[in-house]
């Protein structure tokens, strides 16, 4: 491989690493893009995004990554697809191993995300998009008039809850335990709002209809074992995320969930390298707030580049 040393490296081409090519690009910076997959990250798996800016219509999050991917290489950036293996990010020039070979570059924008902690039900995965779902911001407005089940006991879900419950017919909230860990501000709020709390329930299988979608949602009660089953259009989960930061945990400092410690500045705690998107430790991990973290990073990129930084 060529010895480039590239200005800047973006790990992840998600809406906040493509954010970051392409102002990155745009600013005039030698810019690469390291993604294993696609370009949209978990984006792509939306069967539809109703609230990024500009797509009244909506679009599904395939094509919205692959348009940020095309504007950001119109703009110069080059993407490469690579499994990225190793990083040292401790010195003046970056190393980036991936299995295509070593690309060095003087600042690195971390975008490599966090997925969402599945139920760990065998169907599962085959039923995203068709009733199974991880985001009620982003996908409640497809369930309007409908019932849905959230499984979870903390504030995401509750607040999930609330979310559907302006929207849909039916709520359900299943919860393996008797309490919710939510702050009892929002806990009021569940109890007058309609939502029935199905307690001491775990999820035990994912119904699907003859026409593939999602119809229904086995639980088991946590100490009887009997089944009960609730008849629904989707299913959100909102048990967690697991951020995607295990490969720089050693060398970038991160919270105790394994979010990247990095403020609105999107500055980690080593010298021109930066963090954005939903790996980043943030309150919310929307689309819109993933591309303004790609901005503030070049941003900061630059001047650190320039030695305003430090």
């Amino acid at each position: 491989m060529s010895e480039m040393i590239y200005d800047m490296a973006v790990v992840g081409g998600g809406p906040g690493g493509c954010t970051a090519a392409l102002y990155g690009a745009r600013a005039g910076l030698r810019t690469i893009v390291l993604e294993k997959l696609a370009a949209g990250g978990q984006m792509a798996d939306s069967p539809l995004i109703e609230n990024y800016p500009g797509f009244p219509e909506g679009l599904d999050g395939y094509s919205l990554g692959d348009l940020m991917r095309q504007g950001a290489e119109r703009a110069g950036a080059e993407f490469r697809y690579a499994q990225l293996t190793g990083a040292d990010l401790t010195g003046a020039v970056k190393h980036l191993q991936t299995d295509d070979g070593e690309v060095l570059a003087r600042t690195v924008v971390l975008a490599p995300g966090a997925s969402p902690r599945p139920l760990g039900l065998p169907n599962e995965k085959e039923l995203i998009g068709r009733g199974m779902g991880y985001c009620a911001a982003c996908d409640g407005m497809l369930y309007r008039g409908k019932t849905v089940v959230v499984v979870g006991g903390g504030n995401t879900a509750v607040g999930d809850a609330l979310h559907l419950a302006k929207l849909c017919q039916k709520v359900y909230l299943v919860h393996r335990r008797d309490t919710l860990r939510a702050p009892a501000p929002n806990v009021r709020a569940l109890e007058n709002s309609g939502v029935e709390i199905v307690w001491n329930a775990r999820p035990a299988e994912l119904v699907q209809g003859e026409d593939g979608r999602l119809c229904a949602l086995k639980v088991e009660d946590v100490h009887t074992g009997a089944i009960r089953e609730l008849a629904c259009d989707g299913v959100f989960a909102a048990i967690g995320r697991v951020p995607d930061t295990q490969l720089f945990r050693e060398q970038v400092t991160c919270d105790a969930a394994g979010y990247f410690a990095a403020d609105e500045t999107t500055r980690t705690n080593l010298p021109g390298v930066f963090a954005v998107g939903d790996a980043r430790a943030k309150a919310v991990r929307q689309v819109v707030t993933a591309t303004a973290d790609g901005a503030v990073a070049v941003h900061f990129a630059q001047e650190y580049l320039a030695g305003v930084e430090g």
